[in-house]
């Protein structure tokens, strides 16, 4: 199937939902996809590389593990058999 093959096929399925709507309604959907075309929209950055990135830190990356490890607390308790 072509492209305009498969918008046809779908505007033809929107219709046919949409054929029951009052007019009233109908000419606000109308009002409503005709002000999505005249917004534009930016393009958002979704890219992987805004997921990655160092840490930025007042202290020392040695000064940072140590806190870490002194702040670890550990819930399991030693059962003596």
């Amino acid at each position: 199937m072509k492209n305009s093959e498969i918008n046809t096929n779908l505007v033809d399925s929107y219709y046919v939902l949409l054929r029951n709507l009052s007019p009233d309604n109908k000419l606000e959907l109308i009002a409503r996809l005709s002000k999505s075309m005249k917004t534009t929209k930016k393009a958002k950055d979704n890219s992987w590389k805004s997921l990655f990135g160092a840490l930025i830190l007042d202290q020392s990356a040695d000064d940072f593990v140590a806190e870490l490890k002194r702040d670890r607390k550990f819930s399991r308790k030693s059962i003596d058999l």
